[in-house]
């Protein structure tokens, strides 16, 4: 999910400006989906056999994108012959991919560029294929999501021999955090992790966003350890009529968890300590705590 121009703070407004890599992202993300028509109309396309080729001298761009390297010295990082170091160097020179300065092969401007680009292709690609699980299970309705900042994500999935793994790591990450914020379909945990709901009424700080229906329940599963917590202040509830999946945001890092629709059981849980998805994150929070209710009033608790 990416939040638009139409998305409000916690006060009212816009989202607070986040960093120049994170609205740059933010940018790419909202154009995505225009990019074909934008090529189409400015006309000569790039053949495929060559973005064939590009990928495939993927390896050597990531290599020369780091430092220089001589003949020798690419045939020892890749692990090819001087023949095969040959044919890569040669297609990279007719490209004005590299240029030669001291024996040495380094890339050009504009080879920097397509490395690098190479690099975000392969990552994005692979981390679309790690997140299938969360990606099936967010619904249709919010599947902009931003996959760059999870790349070297944790990514917990049910299994058959442990099917609460997601919810336990959750619960783990949970209980080191002093702090806990987000949003949720249902219950964070079931009923029968007390060690979450120890932390939820008790230890940690946490304002969670549920289903009016989800809130109904927690009171009614634990309606007395419920309203002291609020009447501490320690537990913030809030509401809302629509959520489209789980995020927990905890002190040092933040997690995105999906549901299967028909047993409400968390079948994967994400997470990741990225600097930008934290940002993600708590981007998101803020624009759908702002279209949340507050649950203050002794009058709107349930009984």
């Amino acid at each position: 999910m990416v939040p638009d121009e139409h998305d409000r703070s916690a006060a009212g407004g816009r989202p607070p400006p986040g960093s120049p890599v994170f609205e740059a992202i933010l940018e790419n993300e909202r154009k995505r989906r225009y990019l074909g028509q934008r090529l189409e109309a400015a006309g000569d396309r790039v053949d495929t056999d060559f973005l064939r080729d590009v990928v495939r001298h993927g390896p050597v761009l990531e290599a020369l994108l780091e430092e220089p390297h001589d003949r020798r010295e690419i045939e020892e990082r890749l692990d090819v012959s001087r023949a095969t170091s040959h044919r890569y160097t040669q297609w990279l020179d007719e490209q004005d991919f590299v240029e030669k300065v001291d024996g040495r092969f380094q890339l050009t401007w504009r080879g920097e560029v397509v490395a690098g680009e190479v690099l975000r292709f392969e990552a994005n690609v692979r981390t679309a294929h790690r997140l299938t699980p969360l990606l099936n299970a967010i619904c249709e309705d919010h599947r902009e999501f931003v996959v760059e900042p999870f790349v070297d994500a944790t990514v917990t999935v049910a299994e058959l021999d442990d099917p609460y793994g997601p919810v336990e790591r959750f619960v783990a990450l949970v209980d080191e955090s002093e702090t806990f914020r987000g949003f949720n379909t249902t219950q964070m945990a079931p009923l029968l992790f007390g060690e979450f709901h120890q932390q939820l009424f008790e230890e940690t700080d946490t304002e969670i966003i549920y289903l009016p229906h989800t809130v109904e329940k927690l009171f009614e599963t634990h309606p007395e350890r419920a309203r002291a917590a609020i009447d501490r202040g320690h537990l913030t509830l809030r509401t809302r009529t629509e959520l489209p999946y789980g995020l927990a945001i905890f002190d040092e890092r933040v997690g995105i968890g999906g549901y299967d629709e028909t047993t409400g059981l968390m079948e994967v849980f994400v997470d990741t300590e990225d600097p930008i998805g934290c940002e993600w994150a708590e981007r998101v929070y803020t624009s759908v705590r702002a279209d949340s209710d507050p649950l203050e009033a002794e009058t709107d608790l349930p009984r």
